[in-house]
């Protein structure tokens, strides 16, 4: 079938999720008198990631002290998981030799193309909600997202041979992976997300028959426009000036859950954290 751009239409495909939980207060954790090393790098290090309270120390060992289970979510018409067809037959990036990487910037498996943008650096924990927030290690994450000008590669016109913003790693013993991408950008009728699926392992990470979870990513509306003001990112701002998180199809019912955590700047790029919670 032909390839098209994004539009809020085809994101309407699929409306039932899960309600979100509302998100536990978060706590920051004061070093006691009894830890004097901390003042030299040895005590808790807190990071906020949208579904708990993730305390550790600076080696990048960490736990989570509460956790909720994020909303099931559309993937959208672009998955590239199997699921469904572009112009050239089923669209299955699974499938592809290389997809297992963390630098998801360039295409694999013969083509060769790059996708431009602000670095982005995202980290997703995956942590049970069934099991006392306890990190999931051995679990699989693909992540997929638009392009600088809202194009998904494998479906969208100029980009359907191509197949970067697409890569599956396996948590480690933190339940955590690390992407390299960019930044993404803002087509009409969206809000500013990324989608990702979680498989129990990375022999199952083969086709969407095998997922245990579908869900996107938020961003702070601030970061989109420190972005989108910056050269490169197209209609992004104007598409970004005309939605809300309030009438966005999927976040509407609230991000607690999804916002990332980000820091950075235009200049350097950025780093983004999200704790995710599945039941397990």
């Amino acid at each position: 079938m032909p390839a098209h751009r994004p539009t809020l239409a085809t994101d309407l495909d699929t409306l039932l999720r899960s309600t979100a939980d509302r998100r536990r207060m978060l706590h920051w954790l004061m070093a006691s008198a009894a830890t004097p090393l901390a003042a030299c790098g040895g005590g808790a290090e807190v990071s906020i990631g949208g579904v708990g309270t993730s305390t550790g120390s600076s080696e990048g060992s960490s736990t989570v002290s509460s956790c909720s289970i994020i909303p099931e979510e559309t993937a959208g018409p672009y998955p590239g998981d199997g699921s469904n067809y572009n112009s050239n037959g089923i669209a299955n990036a699974l499938s592809l030799s290389g997809i297992v990487r963390s630098d998801i910037r360039n295409s694999v498996a013969g083509a060769s193309g790059t996708a431009a943008g602000i670095p982005l650096t995202l980290t997703l924990q995956l942590v049970n909600t069934a099991g006392s927030c306890a990190n999931l290690a051995g679990y699989a994450i693909y992540l997929w997202h638009c392009t600088r000008d809202g194009l998904y590669s494998m479906y969208s016109t100029g980009v359907t041979a191509e197949n970067f913003l697409r890569g599956v790693q396996q948590t480690d013993s933190n339940g955590k992976v690390t992407f390299l991408t960019i930044f993404p950008g803002c087509y009409a009728g969206r809000m500013p997300h990324m989608h990702f699926e979680v498989y129990p392992s990375l022999a199952s990470a083969t086709g969407a028959a095998n997922k245990v979870k579908t869900s996107q990513i938020a961003f702070p509306t601030a970061t989109c426009n420190e972005v989108y003001s910056t050269s490169g990112y197209g209609n992004s701002a104007a598409n970004l000036s005309a939605i809300s998180f309030a009438s966005d199809n999927v976040f509407s019912d609230g991000t607690e859950l999804q916002m990332a955590s980000i820091s950075g700047t235009t200049s350097n790029g950025y780093s983004a954290s999200l704790v995710v919670g599945i039941a397990s």
